[in-house]
């Protein structure tokens, strides 16, 4: 059988607004981008009566057996969309779990928009939609990785192109639980990205954004308060926002050099916990 090879991108939040609260879940807008950092996905058919999921790389640890991609295969399997087809599938997780970055939620959707695209899997737009909210509220915004714009009313909006940026992603030796971080949100933003257009995605607009998680995440891990502060004078970034619900810091710069050597600097304070250069998308 033939082995393909998928580059499963990780996401992060360029800015983050929390606008409301549903039953279950938090009302959100955002700006979106994919960056090169990626998972590593090796996917072929088999001959078996189960599927057979694995996964190997430095962040494959403590990985639940109830992870995004078991849910998605249950969930076809159910549906009974793969008509009895199986699949091996491996995954180099180079992505940090508990991060802010998607990394899960981008490999169910890669692995989704292949079995699409290879016509292994039949489905609509509408059922997409219905089987990625069953996995992940976000997992929907990787089945086209393009730079995005989320809006509070579930609306997304992507751009094919748009500036771009170097980028320094550090996370401290600990990771933020997503639930844990919006159940000590109690305050709501005024919607202000209603109308998605492409100017959101400029500097100068990006500027004056934020991510309303901050305030929660900064209380609760005060080292992360710290690390933003000393990232914000790391070779004059144009910005340093946490992505997400963290817990990675994001530095953003317009060259590759200042990128590299903020990299360099970095690393000198703080040997232990993880750093990666990298770009958008």
């Amino acid at each position: 059988m033939k082995i393909y090879e998928l580059k499963s991108f990780a996401k992060i939040n360029l800015a983050l607004h929390v606008t409301g609260k549903l039953i279950r879940l938090h009302k959100i807008e955002s700006i979106i981008k994919f960056i090169q950092l990626h998972d590593l996905i090796t996917i072929k058919r088999i001959d078996s009566n189960k599927h057979k999921i694995s996964f190997s790389g430095i962040f494959s640890r403590n990985i639940k057996k109830d992870n995004t991609v078991d849910k998605l295969f249950k969930i076809l399997d159910d549906k009974k969309l793969l008509n009895n087809k199986k699949f091996e599938i491996k995954i180099q997780k180079n992505i940090p779990q508990e991060a802010g970055l998607g990394g899960g939620s981008m490999n169910a959707a890669t692995i989704l928009n292949f079995l699409i695209k290879k016509k292994f899997v039949k489905i609509n737009q509408k059922k997409i939609l219905q089987i990625t909210n069953l996995i992940g509220s976000d997992v929907i915004l990787g089945i086209v990785q393009k730079s995005t714009i989320l809006s509070s009313s579930g609306g997304i909006k992507k751009f094919l192109k748009s500036s771009n940026f170097y980028i320094l992603l550090v996370r401290p030796n600990f990771g933020c639980s997503t639930k844990k971080i919006y159940s000590g949100v109690k305050k709501f933003s005024k919607p202000v990205l209603s109308n998605p257009n492409k100017n959101m995605l400029n500097l100068r607009f990006l500027l004056k954004q934020e991510n309303a998680l901050e305030k929660v995440a900064f209380s609760k891990y005060p080292k992360l308060k710290k690390l933003k502060s000393f990232m914000e004078n790391l070779n004059q970034p144009l910005f340093v926002r946490m992505t997400g619900s963290g817990s990675v810091i994001v530095a953003y710069y317009q060259n590759n050099q200042d990128c590299e050597l903020a990299k360099v600097k970095f690393k000198r304070k703080f040997k232990n916990y993880w750093c990666n250069a990298s770009k958008t998308i």
